[in-house]
């Protein structure tokens, strides 16, 4: 047998060699592959399992050759008496051994801190925002409602009468000297961000198109008998109220409502729906609403083409860049237009209990939805609650202009019989 000569570790290098992961880690007793640092050595499992052993029983062991045998992975078992001196050798301490006591203390502590974690995170679950089943079945009721009423190709826009962009510049379009305001569109009440600049420049663009083409006052006085683009937007707003009906039927609870009470709604939430929904044509870059072909992008010239003043075409436009700048998710968008269309304190409705219960829960659905999708979005339900109360008024602008062109023969005669029969008779 061949002697061991004198070893000498340092288990403070050692202690070193564990933090670099390339050090291959081997048992200082055997040489076998080392699992870390056991009563102050760096060994194997097995020789740590020995060492113990050993040190409990106070085991007293005999060399049977000459009391140096070299100590090797393969015949470690032949000779205790110089393995367990190896171990002395190499720094190992019957002190480090802990009492079986100690032992089973300690994995309490680490069942208990296992425990703790596992406690901990289960509260974190449970604190985690999400959605119940039924609010996930809402959504995506809404959404596939969506997708079923409203057409981003447009193609159906070509069957509607031609939209006509001649004719003389009406009074209306050419009074657009509130120049100021109408530049002021893009500071929704909420974000004051540096795009507004850019938005500024894009409606002096927009106001060259309010010039006064040499008319004088009295010539556009007659405020353009030619309305030229009313037929063609009576055929889109007449289009789009029969989809806000098709998605209104759509929404969870609406067709179990009376039949009184889903007209009262619609009537009144129509206008509200459709200027919601133009939000995904419309384009910040250029204040226009996009809808497919060149012919059907709008300016806001077009829309006084179809009667309406700068009176409901400033806040409208100045609402549309405010809820375009919310970035909404089509979940976000869908959810915004059923709490519209179920607000019971629409005029004329009768069970407002009923309805009220159908708008809280979508508006819980929605405010869990930002919740789990936009964590930091503290404002952002706020935001879009806001949005419902300018299309209040912008509701009301709308009637008012309605009333003053459905009195003139020449003009309501353009208009379709669903047009005249949602926005015609006020409920009362």
């Amino acid at each position: 047998k061949q002697k061991n000569g004198p070893t000498v570790v340092s288990t403070s290098t050692l202690a070193n060699d564990e933090f670099d992961r390339n050090v291959p880690r081997i048992c200082g007793v055997c040489g076998d592959k080392a699992t870390g640092f056991h009563f102050n050595a760096m060994t194997c499992e097995g020789c740590k399992g020995f060492f113990r052993r050993s040190m409990k029983r106070k085991a007293s062991f005999t060399c049977p050759f000459n009391g140096s045998c070299t100590i090797t992975k393969d015949n470690r078992r032949h000779c205790q008496a110089c393995r367990l001196k190896r171990c002395v050798d190499i720094g190992m301490m019957k002190e480090f051994i802990l009492t079986d006591e100690e032992v089973q203390r300690k994995k309490d502590l680490i069942q208990r801190r296992k425990d703790e974690e596992a406690q901990r995170e289960a509260e974190r679950e449970a604190r985690r925002p999400k959605l119940t089943d039924e609010q996930s079945q809402t959504i995506a009721t809404l959404v596939e409602a969506h997708h079923k009423t409203y057409d981003d190709s447009y193609s159906d826009f070509c069957r509607f009468r031609p939209p006509v962009r001649d004719g003389p510049v009406t009074r209306s379009a050419s009074r657009a000297a509130s120049l100021h305001s109408l530049s002021d569109a893009s500071s929704d009440s909420f974000s004051h961000s540096p795009e507004s600049v850019d938005t500024k420049m894009n409606f002096n663009n927009l106001l060259l198109m309010y010039h006064e083409q040499g008319s004088s006052p009295d010539s556009s006085e007659e405020e353009g008998s030619s309305l030229s683009m009313l037929p063609h937007l009576a055929d889109l707003v007449s289009y789009s109220i029969q989809k806000v009906i098709g998605f209104a039927k759509m929404i969870p609870g609406f067709r179990e409502l009376t039949a009184e009470d889903q007209i009262a709604l619609l009537k009144s939430s129509a206008i509200e729906v459709i200027m919601l929904r133009s939000n995904q044509s419309f384009n910040l870059e250029d204040m226009s609403w996009s809808c497919g072909a060149p012919d059907f992008k709008y300016q806001i010239s077009d829309v006084t083409k179809a009667g309406h003043t700068l009176d409901l075409l400033e806040p409208l436009v100045k609402f549309q860049v405010g809820l375009k700048k919310l970035n909404l998710q089509e979940e976000e968008h869908v959810l915004l237009m059923a709490i519209c269309l179920l607000s019971p304190d629409r005029p004329g409705v009768q069970d407002h209990a009923r309805i009220e219960a159908l708008q809280d829960r979508l508006s819980e659905t929605l405010q869990a939805y930002i919740q789990l999708h936009h964590p930091g979005g503290r404002l952002r339900y706020a935001k879009m609650i806001q949005k419902l109360a300018d299309l209040r008024s912008l509701n009301e602008e709308h009637s008012k202009q309605y009333r003053l062109l459905s009195f003139q023969p020449e003009h309501s005669m353009q208009l379709t019989p669903l047009v005249l029969e949602v926005f015609g008779s006020e409920v009362s």
